[in-house]
């Protein structure tokens, strides 16, 4: 009888997005509605054979993964997960199955991060969140926003979600300049956009975006110094990862007002914790790691699930991530 760990399902929807049904019969499932500490985790998930992850929600180090002897499965969403240790688990004899990408839902899920990012960059530059909050509390006007349109909309990355930002820029009448490491400026312009230097980018972006993977190369990439080069009226938006943004340099900026505002869907802890400084910030727009959190993403995310276990029930495991662990 497998033991399967539904894991961080916030807004409890995971049962309602896949067909359980296919389990082994037997299976028993177990929903964890809120995230986990590791020492928690430990002591918790030590009874079951089978975790279901998404994304990066659960961090699953060796030091954790050492403490769960009886875990034999962990389901994943994409080809690697960048907080889980592939080799700690292969040594452990646990397989790692990644999700069906063929699978007809994955199609539209790309539009979810570039939908968020622009959502928040329009609550961030209009204060949207700010004037509900006030006008919950009984008060009227009390700020005062800015147009997108005829504004600079600079790209920290062009990939398939900063080319979407560059669509979505192009229909708000905005001019467009971005930068990574390796744009060409064949395929700036090929997407509407002007390729510029990073200095360049940082100093002319009325709002800057960030549309980066998180790697050795970008990790802390926006620091100080770069937040140093934007106007103080510029706007800085980051639905990609947190660790991109050096976040103690960006409280300080916005906190003395060397920036207008941020608009922040990412963070070096997640959850943030109850006391972190920008929850404090009334210039920064927060949002809980909601860049791919639709209905269309999570039944395209848990669909595949019940498949890959049932098959892993049967001795023939698919998609193996780790395929290592099976010459063990």
């Amino acid at each position: 009888m497998l033991k399967i760990a539904i894991l961080d399902d916030y807004a409890g929807v995971a049962l309602q997005c896949a067909d359980w049904s296919r389990l082994p019969a037997g299976a028993q499932i177990t929903v964890f509605d809120r995230h986990l500490g590791e020492d928690e985790a430990a002591t918790v998930l030590a009874p079951f054979d089978v975790l279901c992850t998404i994304r990066e929600r659960m961090a699953l180090p060796r030091s954790l993964l050492a403490r769960l002897p009886k875990l034999k499965l962990v389901t994943i969403v994409g080809m690697t997960l960048a907080n889980l240790d592939m080799a700690a688990a292969t040594d452990h004899g646990i397989v790692i199955v990644h999700s069906d990408a063929a699978r007809p839902e994955f199609a539209r899920v790309v539009n979810a991060a570039p939908e968020l990012a622009w959502g928040l960059m329009l609550a961030t530059v209009r204060h949207i969140a700010r004037e509900d909050a006030h006008m919950r509390a009984g008060a009227w006007q009390s700020s005062m926003g800015v147009l997108l349109a005829g504004r600079t909309l600079g790209l920290l990355g062009l990939g398939r979600i900063g080319q979407r930002m560059a669509r979505y820029g192009q229909a708000f009448d905005m001019q467009m300049i971005a930068w990574s490491q390796n744009l060409t400026a064949e395929t700036a312009a090929a997407a509407g956009v002007r390729r510029v230097e990073k200095d360049e980018l940082f100093g002319g972006a009325d709002i800057l975006s960030i549309h980066l993977q998180l790697s050795e190369r970008t990790r802390g990439l926006v620091g100080a110094r770069e937040l140093g080069l934007m106007k103080p009226e510029a706007y800085l938006v980051n639905t990609s990862r947190g660790p991109i943004v050096q976040e103690a340099a960006l409280v300080v900026a916005l906190r003395e007002g060397r920036l207008a505002g941020a608009g922040l869907d990412v963070f070096d802890q997640e959850p943030l914790p109850a006391d972190h400084p920008l929850r404090s910030l009334e210039n920064v727009t927060l949002t809980p790691h909601l860049g791919y959190v639709t209905i269309e993403t999570l039944r395209a995310f848990y669909g595949g699930m019940p498949e890959a276990i049932a098959a892993f029930a049967t001795g023939a495991p698919v998609r193996v991530a780790n395929p290592a662990v099976l010459q063990r």
